[in-house]
């Protein structure tokens, strides 16, 4: 983990090819695609599955993806997030919670987390799982593998099993701690398969899933139909039925991801990459957008305008981000006018966010690079560690709880209702300049991510940082309110003690917190004008690199 005293990692050089996640067996699976002459989408696939049996507290089959891919001229996006029930109604919920929902969840951060919630564990908020689905539609568009080749690695590890690495082990402790209050029939499987003898495996302890190896291998073979018109389908379609649970053998059979055009924002001649709603990248752009008009030079008031400028992005993304089936977002948040509206009600002080008035018109991270130039950031999840704590029977696979990201107030654009996306916080980034491709990137941790893009973006723009160093900067982050919470390590730096008596004075309520896990876990790979990858990975985890 990274600390003021630790040696700095360094990034990586590479002349070819790279892949960048938080768990090194991920990369390595990746990165083995890339030597047998798999392209990047190929790897990003690997690697992706693979993450779901190395790192099953963080995302797993149940889970929803997002990825940006481009195609070495082009960007493309994949929203393959599911949507809720058919059955799952506001009023359903409202009667299921004794009419008044529940506290909200701290995950969900800032004005998301206002009045009452959606439950975090059990049926409830369950909503179709994209994962399989995303990974049958990237590889359709761009793989060049065999689809089935890309889970070799990953059913290796769940059959044989593996040694549980030190970051994932002390995510997956506190996941079955918190378990307790999932007691539901729908949960009851969670212990047999994720806490083998009534608690989770240990740092470099071996664990193996053979029920997951299964559940692969039919979606390797049957490029998900099983998934969602098979054997696993109707498997998971008669557990809702038989534990009270709405999802139907139709909501799964109906579930489609959508290819989407990426949005942007200029931010000092770059353009800042992220997908379009029901994810919340809009909050980062606003942030940046809003940025850009300020100048960072003036040291002082830098740090104070990041957080504020983040502070109205979240405010308006909290606002207006739904299904955009539904409830497309208003095309003006990004406009200039907008913007410098924006950015002049930031003042020296630190203040409460409200969302503006348009005019109306535990996550994985993960990239890859080739030697032909595509280039691919890749993100999935199951939510909250092992998401809604459901478990398949005889499958090995938890299924997320994003339905958590819905509202229950009526008159919002992303109330809970039938066949919907939720607000997502899982998001995707990529960086080119004039047009021409940087490179991906990505910052994982809930209501962290688009703050983890702002910081990764303005130290890599305006600081010059490398990739490595720019993920090792010292972090804040922001909650809700005037509290922040920052690293240890930008306390304790150089001029950190000033910073935080400056933050204190200008209203914000700071907080030095020593626990990395909180300020999120990113990577990025930028390309190299002399040709080839600069590769950094995140030093607070297990994070892993490989390249040739």
């Amino acid at each position: 983990m990274c600390s003021g005293n630790d040696l700095p990692r360094q990034p990586l050089f590479a002349p070819r090819a790279a892949v960048a996640t938080s768990q090194p067996l991920a990369a390595a699976a990746g990165l083995g695609v890339l030597r047998r002459g798999g392209n990047a989408v190929d790897a990003a696939l690997a690697t992706a599955v693979t993450l779901t049996v190395v790192q099953p507290p963080s995302n797993d089959i149940g889970g929803d993806l997002f990825a940006i891919v481009w195609d070495g001229e082009r960007l493309h996006g994949l929203n393959a997030s599911g949507r809720s029930p058919a059955g799952l109604t506001r009023e359903l919920v409202l009667a299921a919670t004794g009419g008044r929902g529940v506290a909200p969840v701290e995950a969900l951060g800032g004005a998301q987390a206002t009045g009452p919630a959606m439950p975090a564990r059990g049926w409830l908020p369950v909503t179709v799982p994209g994962v399989p689905a995303g990974w049958r539609d990237l590889h359709d568009r761009f793989g060049s593998l065999p689809f089935a080749e890309l889970f070799v690695d990953a059913i290796r590890y769940a059959e044989r099993g593996h040694p549980v690495s030190t970051a994932t082990a002390t995510a997956w402790a506190r996941a079955v701690a918190g378990h307790a209050g999932s007691t539901g029939p729908e949960c009851a499987d969670f212990a047999r398969v994720f806490a083998p003898g009534g608690r989770a495996p240990g740092a470099g302890e071996w664990w193996r899933n053979p029920d997951a190896a299964r559940t692969l291998r039919l979606i390797a073979q049957s490029r998900a139909e099983e998934f969602y018109r098979g054997r696993i389908g109707a498997a998971l379609a008669d557990h809702a039925a038989r534990t009270g649970g709405l999802l139907t053998a139709d909501d799964l059979a109906a579930h489609t991801s959508s290819w989407v055009d990426p949005i942007s924002v200029r931010y000092r001649g770059h353009e800042v990459w992220e997908l379009p709603p029901n994810g919340q990248g809009l909050a980062a752009l606003l942030a940046l957008g809003i940025l850009d008009g300020f100048d960072p030079a003036e040291a002082s008031l830098w740090p104070h305008r990041q957080i504020e400028a983040i502070k109205l992005g979240f405010a308006d993304a909290h606002a207006h981000v739904a299904d955009p089936d539904r409830r497309p977002v208003p095309a003006a948040l990004l406009t200039p006018g907008y913007l410098a509206r924006r950015r002049a009600a930031i003042t020296a002080g630190a203040a409460d966010p409200v969302a503006g008035e348009p005019e109306r018109g535990g996550t994985v991270y993960l990239c890859t690079a080739d030697d032909g130039g595509m280039m691919v950031s890749l993100i999935q999840s199951t939510y909250l560690a092992f998401g809604s704590h459901v478990v398949l029977p005889g499958y090995g696979f938890a299924v997320q709880n994003r339905g958590l990201g819905f509202r229950l107030d009526a008159d919002h654009p992303n109330v809970v209702g039938p066949a919907k996306r939720p607000y997502h916080t899982i998001i995707p980034g990529f960086l080119s300049r004039d047009g021409a491709p940087v490179g991906p990137f990505g910052v994982m941790g809930g209501h962290m991510q688009p703050q983890g893009h702002v910081q990764l973006i303005s130290a890599t723009v305006d600081a010059g940082l490398d990739p490595q160093a720019a993920l090792d900067a010292p972090r804040w982050y922001w909650h809700t309110g005037r509290s922040l919470l920052v690293e240890e390590h930008l306390a304790a730096g150089p001029g950190g003690a000033a910073l935080v008596a400056d933050l204190r004075a200008r209203g914000h309520r700071v907080t030095v917190a020593p626990e990395p896990s909180v300020f999120g876990y990113g990577q990025a790979i930028w390309r190299r004008a002399e040709g080839g990858y600069v590769v950094g990975s995140e030093s607070r985890v297990d994070g892993g690199v490989g390249g040739f």
